[in-house]
């Protein structure tokens, strides 16, 4: 005390840096609460779910389970097997019709129909499509996920520790290892509900939608297996029920086309979209529209191509440019 009262500028050094200390565990407290909040999401229902982030992509870390849309309306519950196969309309059900006991684990059975209405998700989020699933596991591949860090099971770090049967994903046979959930996306085995409305495979296997239609009656979907150590896709009939994972819907990330290196015109565009890629190196082009559901995909054909935009309706749409690394670069289109 006495150094600091002969020595003023010392006791006013003091104070800054008690000051600059302050701040900074403010600006971490206020830092870790952000955190906090962003690693949720709620649906319309209330429900809560934790979320993962995996290379560039947020995935909610459990199913979902929500009987409502986003816009609040109600999703139809379908319990009669019979109602259930003859369904072309949403509907969504609990294995075994049982929600009491699956809901909070498991999520809810939806079909493709409810997926196609582009309401499915909490609002900011979306039903993934076929390339967003490739690149999540393209991922987990390429990043050493699964057991041992060899990339090659990824379906053991996708699964949840508990749950399964007791081969392979949830146990061990011979030299076959426990999943160990590394990537923090928790999939549990929640069966399904077949075409005749029969609920089968819990324990044994999983399914998730894409909404990416495949023809007019199958889409795409991925799914984990107890026999299996991949995450595998397939095409499947769409009044079938699978579970639905959200995928954080990034469109507020939307390139501007007025500073993008990617070249695109006129925009807004009534008739012929022109794409100059320039320097880039896509693969493929995917069209959403404004709530993000699956419109088209077309290979990207270097150095330029046309989208014929005459035959969509007038509104937002969204062009996902998507690179073999799984990078992804989006870019917001006006059809006049």
């Amino acid at each position: 005390m006495k150094n600091i009262l002969r020595n003023p500028g010392n006791f006013k050094c003091s104070i800054m840096k008690l000051i600059k200390t302050i701040l900074c565990v403010l600006l971490l407290i206020e830092a870790g609460l952000t955190r906090v909040q962003s690693q949720t999401v709620t649906d319309a229902d209330g429900n809560v779910y934790n979320t993962v982030t995996l290379g560039t992509q947020v995935w909610m870390a459990g199913n979902l389970k929500t009987t409502k849309y986003n816009d609040n309306s109600a999703i139809p519950l379908v319990t009669d097997p019979t109602t259930w196969a003859g369904l072309s309309t949403p509907g969504y059900c609990w294995y075994n019709n049982d929600g009491a006991t699956y809901k909070d684990t498991y999520g809810a059975l939806y079909n493709w129909f409810a997926v196609n209405t582009g309401k499915l998700c909490p609002t900011g989020w979306r039903v993934p499509t076929y390339d967003e699933w490739t690149v999540l596991t393209g991922y987990l591949t390429n990043n050493g996920y699964g057991y041992g860090g060899s990339g090659n099971d990824i379906g053991k770090s996708m699964a949840s520790k508990t749950g399964w049967t007791t081969y392979n994903l949830a146990g061990t046979v011979g030299n076959d290892q426990v999943s160990n959930n590394s990537s923090g996306f928790t999939a549990f085995p929640a069966g399904n509900r077949n075409l005749n409305g029969v609920f089968e495979l819990s324990g044994n296997q999983t399914f998730w939608w894409s909404s990416t239609p495949y023809s007019p009656t199958y889409s795409y979907l991925q799914y984990l297996s107890y026999d299996s150590y991949y995450c595998n896709w397939a095409r499947t009939d769409m009044p079938v029920g699978y579970s639905v994972r959200c995928l954080k819907d990034i469109s507020t990330d939307i390139t501007n086309p007025a500073t993008s290196i990617l070249e695109i015109y006129p925009n807004p565009v009534s008739g012929i979209l022109n794409i100059d890629y320039q320097d880039e190196n896509f693969e493929s082009v995917i069209i959403l529209n404004s709530q993000g559901v699956f419109l088209a995909k077309e290979k990207a054909i270097t150095p330029s191509q046309k989208l014929d935009f005459s035959k969509y309706s007038s509104g937002l749409y969204i062009l996902e440019f998507i690179k073999a690394s799984g990078e992804i670069r989006r870019v917001k289109v006006i059809r006049n």
